[in-house]
């Protein structure tokens, strides 16, 4: 009978897609429900390209989540340890008068600064490679996706060089340990304490309480009078007449006592350095003394006040106020 059931059954077998021959397949199921081929044939790929899309974003997850553990593990490491591998180099840098504190507040600033950025850069990567595979899954061509996003990617970067520029000084700055918060430094532009350092910014407070913003990619030189030790200098103007070698033993004797009294700053004995320079007007001495980081002004000013004081108790006259001259007795 070919206009009977039969017939029309098996016009229905073989109209059937291939696919709803696999038992238990999402295609069997919704054809079975539907008797339509062509939705049988669209969830069998749906949900192939759901499988798919699903594995992707699970290993993104997890690999991103092994990348960030360790991140956070190496930090960790390193704001734990000290810096200093040898216990002598430990010793040596305590009698420099690096505190411990703060140095571990340093170390703890940089390695989570770095930490944040290198999370935040496998974070991109990571999910902008499983974005670019659920794309492909779909069947999009990202060929021309990707050649966009790099002709789009140089023109940002011609744009914002000085950014760039930036961030990357910021970068090599917290690896280099060139400063940290509460140094004191002089970046050229501008000179103060360290109250924040950032990828992009440091910020600096000034003598007057004025507070800088600068770019880590102007700073193109950095000396830091924080780190290891720092050094008092003072110089004594004398008159040209006096007796120079008294002058050195009075001042270098007085330098001793500010040591002896304050042992908690100077880390080191003063150095009388003895004649700086000859004018036809005075003479100068030089002292200097090593000193905690961030403690050679204090120093300095109580060396000054001692000395002086010192100096107009043995009679040692100073020059002339008038620039002029003073006559020898």
């Amino acid at each position: 009978m070919l206009n009977g059931v039969p017939g029309a059954v098996n016009s229905a077998v073989l109209a059937q897609p291939q696919c709803a021959d696999n038992d238990g397949s999402p295609c069997q199921w919704v054809y079975q429900w539907t008797n339509l081929d062509w939705l049988a044939r669209f969830a069998s790929t749906l949900m192939d390209t759901a499988i798919s899309i699903l594995l992707i974003v699970a290993v993104a997850y997890g690999l991103r989540w092994v990348l960030h553990r360790a991140i956070k593990r190496l930090t960790n490491r390193v704001v734990g340890r000290d810096s200093d591998p040898t216990r002598a180099q430990r010793v040596q840098r305590r009698q420099q008068g690096v505190g411990e504190s703060r140095a571990d507040e340093r170390r703890a600033q940089r390695a989570g600064t770095i930490g944040s950025l290198l999370r935040s850069t496998s974070t991109f990567v990571i999910y902008g490679v499983a974005f670019v595979m659920v794309l492909a899954e779909f069947g999009i061509n990202v060929g021309p996706i990707l050649a966009s996003a790099g002709v789009i990617g140089l023109a940002i970067g011609f744009g914002a060089q000085n950014l760039v520029r930036d961030f990357l000084s910021g970068i090599f700055m917290m690896l280099e340990d060139q400063y940290g918060v509460g140094d004191w430094v002089d970046i050229g532009e501008a000179s103060g304490e360290v109250e924040a350092v950032g990828l992009r910014i440091t910020t600096l407070r000034d003598l007057g309480g004025a507070v800088w913003y600068v770019r880590n990619g102007e700073i193109l030189r950095v000396g830091n009078f924080s780190q290891g030790f720092a050094v008092a200098v003072v110089d004594v103007p004398v008159a040209r007449h006096a007796d120079t070698a008294l002058a050195n033993r009075v001042a270098g004797q007085a330098a001793r006592e500010v040591a002896e009294e304050n042992p908690s700053d100077v880390t080191a004995p003063p150095d009388m350095l003895g004649v700086q320079s000859v004018t036809p007007y005075a003479v100068t001495l030089r002292i200097t003394a090593k000193t905690k980081p961030g403690r050679q002004w204090a120093v300095q000013r109580a060396l000054n006040a001692r000395v002086q004081s010192a100096l107009n108790a043995e009679g040692i006259p100073a020059p002339n106020v008038n620039g002029l001259p003073v006559p020898s007795t």
